[in-house]
Formats: C-alpha cells, sequence, structure tokens
C-alpha cells in the first residue's frame, strides 16, 4: 500500500504528481527545483542559491515522510551546466555526509520554469 507524501513546506506540484510516494519503508521523491515553497517562484541568485533551495525542498519533504537527509540512499542530480558540477557538490556537502548515498548527475538541455538545477531521491526509513 503506498502513502501519498505532501508538506507544504516544500513547493506545491505544478503538474499531475505528488511530492512523494512512501511504499513500505522506501520513499520516492519528485524532482525538486529551486521554487520557494511561500511564494512558488524560482528563488534569486546564482546555481548556489538554487542548490540550497532544492536540498532544503528535499529535507522539507523527508521530514514530513518521518525521515531526515541522512536517511537518503540515491540522488538524482540534473544540471543544465556541467560547469557548476563543483558548485552543487559543495552545497551538497552541507547537507550530506559520509557515508554519501549514491547518485547519478546527468546534463541535461533545460529544465521546468528555466532553472539550472534539479534533484529527486530515494529514502529509506524504518
Amino acid at each position: 500500500m503506498s502513502q501519498i507524501i505532501q508538506t507544504d513546506r516544500a513547493p506545491a506540484a505544478i503538474g499531475p504528481y505528488s511530492q512523494a510516494v512512501r511504499s513500505g519503508t522506501t520513499v520516492y521523491f519528485s524532482g525538486q527545483i529551486p521554487l520557494v515553497p511561500a511564494t512558488g517562484e524560482v528563488v534569486a541568485g546564482d546555481i548556489t542559491a538554487q542548490a540550497r533551495q532544492v536540498f532544503d525542498n528535499l529535507k522539507a519533504v523527508a521530514e514530513a515522510a518521518g525521515g531526515s537527509l541522512d536517511r537518503v540512499v540515491r540522488l538524482g542530480l540534473y544540471l543544465t551546466d556541467l560547469s557548476q558540477f563543483a558548485a552543487v557538490n559543495a552545497v551538497m556537502q552541507e547537507y550530506f555526509s559520509a557515508p554519501f548515498p549514491a547518485r547519478s548527475t546527468i546534463g541535461v538541455s533545460a529544465l521546468p520554469k528555466g532553472v539550472a538545477f534539479e534533484a529527486d531521491a530515494i529514502m529509506v526509513i524504518d
């Protein structure tokens, strides 16, 4: 049986999807872009500001599901400019510590609302 995860501390879905879905002890996160939950607008600033907002959004969804970012086992990162990879890595280390989750980083041509960064995740909780 699946449980839909929803929190006002993360942006509302901008399409026909849920913020996350829990199935058993596994939580599957939809992609988060750097939207400010209170306004639904893209956060102002550079890739560092966008990455922090994305990870803040993932953290809010993780907590709504009864977990935390340290329970994330896999991250998917999507960048429109792979030259910004090091900046995103630096921000990621503010939110995650060793042992780090498994991760893929993919360069994409475009993301919703013209943002430069998106991330999704899988979390396992008890």
